[in-house]
C-alpha cells in the first residue's frame, strides 16, 4: 500500500475516534473477516493476535514472528476500504522503530501493544517500560510522518488475584502510558465491572479501550460507562465458532 493512502487511513481513524463514543472496532482474522465486517456497515477494524494465529494454526502470546504476522494481515489490510488497527502483542521481541516501519509496510495505522512480555517467559513490563516503549512507537511514527494511533494495553488488571486491588497502579500506569504518547488504553480483563471501567475512564483523558462480547455485553452499557472504544478480541470468533458448531451438529455422522 502506497504512504499516502496509508497517510490518509490513520488521519481518517483518528477522526473517527472523535466521532464515536465510543468506536467500534471488530476484531478480525482474515479476509473474509474484514470483508464481512466492512460490509455489515463498520469504518474502520483490528486484527487480533488469538484469532489471527488460531486461523493460521499458530499459537498465541507471539507463537508467530514479527515478520509472520506483517506477511499476514498484509492481505488482510489491502483487502478493505477503511483503517485497520493490528494487534502486536508485546512486539515480538522488536524495537519500536522495527514495529512501526513494518506495520506502515503492510498498511495498518494503529499498533496495539501490551506489557506482557511473552518472549520474555511472560513477564509484565513495569510501568517506566512500558511507558518508554510506548514512547518508541509514537517517535518513530512522528519520524515516518505517520499519525498511527497507538493503543497501549496493560494486563495488570488480567494477571490480579483481585482487580480492584491493582487499580492504583494500573491508573498510574494509564496515565503514564498517555504521557508517553498513547492515543488510547486498554486495561484488559475488565469489561464486566462497572466499577472498575468507570474509575478508569474517569481517570485518564484520552478513549478507554474495553474489550466486548458481541452478543453477551451491551453497546449502551460501554457508552454510558465512558468507554471510548470498543474491540473484540477472540471473542468475536469464538462466538462464531459457537455458532458454527450449532448449525453442523445436526448434520454430523
Amino acid at each position: 500500500m502506497d504512504l499516502h493512502t496509508t497517510v490518509e487511513r490513520a488521519q481518517r481513524l483518528k477522526d473517527l475516534h472523535a466521532q464515536h463514543r465510543p468506536l467500534v472496532l471488530p476484531t478480525v482474522w482474515d479476509v473474509w473477516s474484514a470483508r464481512t465486517a466492512v460490509a455489515a456497515g463498520f469504518p474502520a477494524l483490528t486484527i487480533g493476535s488469538h484469532p489471527l494465529a488460531d486461523s493460521r494454526g499458530a499459537d498465541d502470546h507471539e507463537g508467530q514472528t514479527f515478520a509472520e504476522v506483517i506477511a499476514a494481515v498484509a492481505p488482510i489490510i489491502a483487502a478493505v476500504d477503511v483503517p485497520v488497527s493490528v494487534d502486536l502483542e508485546a512486539g515480538y521481541g522488536q524495537k519500536p522503530a522495527d514495529l512501526v516501519a513494518g506495520l506502515i509496510e503492510a498498511g495498518g495505522v494503529g499498533p496495539n501493544i501490551e506489557d506482557t512480555v511473552h518472549s520474555d517467559g511472560g513477564r509484565v513490563r513495569s510501568t517506566e517500560e512500558h511507558a518508554a516503549f510506548v514512547a518508541g512507537l509514537r517517535a518513530a511514527a512522528d519520524d515516518a510522518g505517520v499519525p498511527v494511533w497507538v493503543n497501549g494495553r496493560t494486563d495488570l488488571f488480567l494477571h490480579a488475584q483481585d482487580p480492584a486491588g491493582v487499580l492504583d497502579e494500573a491508573v498510574e500506569r494509564l496515565r503514564a502510558l498517555e504521557r508517553a504518547g498513547a492515543d488510547s488504553v486498554y486495561p484488559v480483563g475488565i469489561q464486566d465491572d462497572d466499577e472498575l471501567l468507570t474509575a478508569v475512564t474517569g481517570a485518564v483523558g484520552i478513549p478507554v479501550n474495553s474489550t466486548a462480547h458481541p452478543v453477551k455485553h451491551d453497546l449502551e452499557r460501554f457508552r454510558r460507562l465512558g468507554v471510548g472504544r470498543v474491540t473484540y478480541g477472540p471473542l468475536l470468533q469464538f462466538a462464531l465458532t459457537d455458532t458454527m458448531k450449532d448449525m453442523l451438529k445436526p448434520w454430523a455422522p
